[in-house]
Order: structure tokens, then sequence, then C-alpha cells
């Protein structure tokens, strides 16, 4: 997606907006056309609302929509059976043995 097409939404927000352009085209850069796309329809769908909260200054309102890296949960080994009494992967939980630290922990995302 073309910078200037999210530039076009985010310019008139605040009288600020002018100061923030090379900072905000050197952001955009870094998220793939998948991501910017996502961050492009959640701020028009913002900005189409008009109740929603989209900060007035472009690269802090591109980082708050961009989308969320997924959250990593890692538990041990005895953690894992003492909460499910088995070391069979439930609810999403992986198995996985470090040979380096030899010990196995259970990771979910």
């Amino acid at each position: 997606m073309d910078f200037d097409e999210i530039w076009i939404l985010l310019k008139d927000r605040g009288r600020v907006a002018h100061f923030y352009k090379g900072e905000t085209e050197a952001l955009w850069g870094t998220f793939t056309s998948e991501q910017q796309q996502q961050i492009y329809q959640a701020i028009k769908r913002k900005i189409d609302a008009g109740n929603l909260y989209l900060d007035y200054r472009p690269p802090y309102a591109i980082r708050d929509n961009a989308p969320k890296a997924p959250r990593i949960q890692i538990i041990s080994a005895d953690e894992y059976y003492r909460r499910y009494g088995t070391q069979t992967e439930h609810d999403g939980w992986k198995r996985t043995f470090l040979p380096d630290q030899q010990k196995t922990i259970y990771v979910k995302t």
C-alpha cells in the first residue's frame, strides 16, 4: 500500500501532523503490505466512526493500530503436570524439549 493513502487519512488530524511526515513514512515502510492494509482499515474505521480514539500524531496512530504479535506462554513440565495431571498436550500447549538445558517445557501461542 502506498504511503500517500495513509497520509491522506492522517495529515489533517490535529495541527502538528505535518511535523511527523518523515517519521511516519519511515515507520510505514517497516510494515508488510498485509500489515499496512490492516492498519489502514483500522484507522479508517475509527475516523468513519467519529467517536473512537485515534492519536493526532500519525506515527502514534499507526503504532496503536498495528497488529500485535501473538502472546507466547511458556511453563515448565512440572507446572504443566500439576495443572493437567498428564504429559499429553492439551488446550493448544505444545511439548518442547530443550537439549542444551536437558529439560522439557510447554509452549502455547
